[in-house]
């Protein structure tokens, strides 16, 4: 039987198919007439989306051992618990109201984590307690790293749920200075990720075997929040998430997917609210994003492992979402390498002085990467910092690589902001412009400045409005 590679896993084509990943990596969910286009396939996707199918057996971690007025470190209490729960046959690890100090939980299959109103999973701050190393992702590039503070790799029907809050004790003092800002903690000849991160892209670029690619202890790369890794079928909803080290929620390499009523309040340094990576079938409905950096970042992997794995995120659902602080509200890149198709987002608000973007599209001809097929409709914002549209082939290395992205098939639909520097930002190359992006009936008030259109093939915009006056193109 012939096989498609799923991020280092061999799975049957006829499984791949009826799970609609396979759809994706063999390309046939594109545009085309083989299968739905634009909204009707969202609708599409939708309907195959489904909450992974949990026992409803309870498994309390204060019967293990956790204690819940952080008089004592829980971790062993919270394994026991998920241990006792896969062993018989999954369930849920029910955390009780009380504040838990914890270091890194890692999920199996067929088990809920359901952290309760006024229970709190508070993770330690000492690095060695999220050793030993795990296979993991870091910038887009994979590694052998610290765990992520709640991690599962390859297991399926996995949830974390409940009205409580996972606070990741990040600071100014503690894994924020890694990233080598002054302007938080950190003064020059601290220690900081740069080295590890030059180290770690080269070591990707000579396709070093990942098992090789050994950081941890010394390696300062921060570790993200929360992390399935190559799993089918999650659940994250309701929960609150603060003060990550680094990213948030970070599905990489996950099929069917949902994040749920989910609020993030985390302003430290990447501080990513929510980064699926090379996933597909991705719901991201009613979740409140106050974030660092951008508020939900789609991605694909970076420069060489991005085309190594070769496998692009797609058949994402935003919906119904608030975006406040943040680089962007939907941004797609810039770990991109592996490409992005088939992004709908929809009825979102977004309003904040601090958040530079409605829609963000970056990568350069290092990274690459194919990105097709994203639509937005029905988005209102208050006010933005820079473009409210933003395309830029010109982010971080600019056009100093061999691999030219691709940016088409772009739809912006009833999108409306009152304050922006600029309604649009498109720069394109001019061997790789981009192509075919259309605005309808869109308004763009208060826009301090003129649009920048670089490179730009087939722009279409009707119905739309810009300081009050009609653009038609």
């Amino acid at each position: 039987m012939n096989k498609l590679k799923y991020g280092g896993l061999a799975i049957s084509r006829r499984d791949a198919l009826r799970t609609g990943m396979g759809a994706l990596a063999a390309g046939a969910i594109s545009k085309g007439a083989e299968s739905p286009s634009g909204w009707d396939l969202a609708a599409t996707i939708r309907a195959r989306i489904r909450a992974p199918q949990i026992p409803a057996r309870d498994f309390d971690i204060t019967k293990f051992g956790a204690r819940g007025d952080y008089s004592k470190n829980s971790t062993a209490g919270i394994r026991a618990a998920i241990d006792a729960c896969s062993k018989a046959g999954g369930g849920v690890v029910v955390v009780p109201k009380g504040e838990f100090l914890t270091a890194a939980i890692h999920l199996k299959s067929n088990v809920r984590l359901h952290v309760s109103a006024g229970a709190t999973l508070r993770f330690d701050r000492d690095p060695s307690m999220y050793l030993p190393l795990v296979f993991t992702r870091w910038e887009g590039m994979e590694l052998m790293n610290y765990s992520p503070f709640v991690y599962a790799f390859e297991q399926t029907n996995i949830a974390i749920t409940g009205e409580g809050t996972l606070d990741g004790n990040a600071s100014c003092e503690h894994w924020w200075p890694w990233k080598g800002r002054t302007n938080c903690g950190w003064t020059k000849g601290d220690a900081e990720q740069q080295p590890a991160r030059d180290r770690l892209e080269k070591m990707a670029a000579e396709n070093v075997g990942v098992r090789e690619r050994l950081f941890g202890s010394g390696g300062y790369l921060r570790p993200t929040f929360i992390q399935p890794y190559r799993c089918t079928n999650v659940l994250i909803e309701g929960v609150t998430i603060r003060n990550s080290p680094m990213w948030e929620i970070h599905p990489v390499l996950c099929r069917n997917v949902i994040i749920r009523k989910v609020s993030i309040d985390s302003h430290g340094p990447n501080n990513d609210g929510c980064d699926p990576e090379s996933s597909t079938d991705v719901l991201i409905e009613d979740c409140r994003f106050d974030t660092g950096d951008d508020c939900i970042a789609i991605k694909s992997g970076r420069n060489h492992d991005g085309r190594r794995l070769h496998q692009p995120s797609g058949n994402i659902l935003i919906r119904g979402c608030e975006m406040k602080d943040g680089h962007g509200g939907v941004t797609i890149g810039s770990e991109i390498s592996g490409g992005v198709r088939n992004v709908f987002a929809e009825d979102c608000r977004m309003d904040s002085p601090h958040l530079d973007r409605i829609l963000r599209i970056k990568t350069n001809s290092v990274r690459g990467g194919t990105i097709e097929g994203i639509y937005l409709r029905n988005i209102t914002a208050g006010q933005v910092a820079g473009p409210a549209i933003e395309v830029d082939f010109e982010y971080e290395e600019g056009d100093k690589g061999p691999y030219p992205p691709v940016v088409r098939d772009v739809e912006v639909r009833n999108v409306t902001c009152q304050r922006s520097k600029r309604a649009l930002s498109l720069r394109g190359y001019a061997a790789s412009p981009i192509r075919d992006v259309r605005l309808i009936d869109c308004r763009f008030e208060n826009a301090a400045q003129p649009d920048v259109i670089e490179h730009v093939e087939r722009l279409s915009m009707k119905g739309v409005e810009e300081n009050g006056k009609p653009v038609e193109r």
